[in-house]
């Protein structure tokens, strides 16, 4: 089908499909695997949506749904799997053309801008999360308060994880009080391994930071 593009987001993944051309063609291909929009046309065998709903496109752009891959659930090691962006063209653009299987619906309440990001940034901190081990109440830090740990912060509060953040700077303190962290560690001031020793040592740390130095540090988890 085909949507219509109201909000798209940066990721690491599109910059570097700028900076290199795709392998097969040897020419760029439109990056963009973030992306809310509205449904403008449905192809020929497209059942269960409708034109006009908004919906969101992510990282994962359809599977072949027969390999040995597709066929036990784990329709991201497909080997035909399509990422908007790389694969195909991708959402940097007004319009964009992807199968059914790629669609999220948008609820209600939640902006083009907003739901954009979920579709890699949002799915990946998500699952790292509730896939942990980590239960309520647990100590978890995120480090990196950026664009991927700015969603994990609310993830994991929302959770209700005793939450953590860990980022460069005390600008970032008032920003992860707002995102639900209970506790801020600066990195400027202090070793966050020490200090989250210091609160008994964390069930997982989560990072989306772009530097592994903080973790050199032996950030302690449990």
């Amino acid at each position: 089908m085909r949507i219509d593009v109201e909000a798209t987001g940066i990721c690491g993944a599109d910059i570097g499909t700028v900076r290199n051309p795709a392998p097969a063609t040897g020419f760029p291909v439109t990056p963009g695997h973030e992306v809310a929009g509205v449904i403008a046309e449905l192809g020929p065998q497209v059942q269960g949506w409708e034109v006009g709903e908004r919906v969101a496109v992510g990282w994962f752009g359809g599977s072949c749904g027969h390999c040995p891959a597709c066929r036990t659930g784990d329709v991201v090691h497909c080997p035909q799997r399509k990422i908007p962006g790389m694969s195909c063209p991708g959402g940097w653009s007004s319009t964009m053309t992807v199968p059914a299987a790629a669609l999220a619906r948008i609820p209600e309440g939640l902006s083009a801008a907003q739901a954009a990001p979920f579709g890699c940034a949002g799915v990946t901190t998500f699952n790292a999360l509730r896939h942990s081990g980590a239960g309520p109440g647990d100590l978890v830090a995120v480090l990196g308060i950026g664009g991927l740990g700015h969603l994990a912060v609310q993830f994991a509060a929302a959770m209700g994880f005793e939450t953590v953040a860990i980022g460069r700077g005390e600008q970032k303190r008032k920003l992860a009080d707002g995102l639900g962290a209970r506790h801020y560690l600066d990195t400027e001031r202090e070793s966050p391994g020490a200090a989250l020793a210091g609160l008994g040592g964390a069930r997982l740390i989560l990072s989306t930071a772009s530097s592994s130095k903080p973790l050199a540090d032996g950030c302690p988890a449990t």
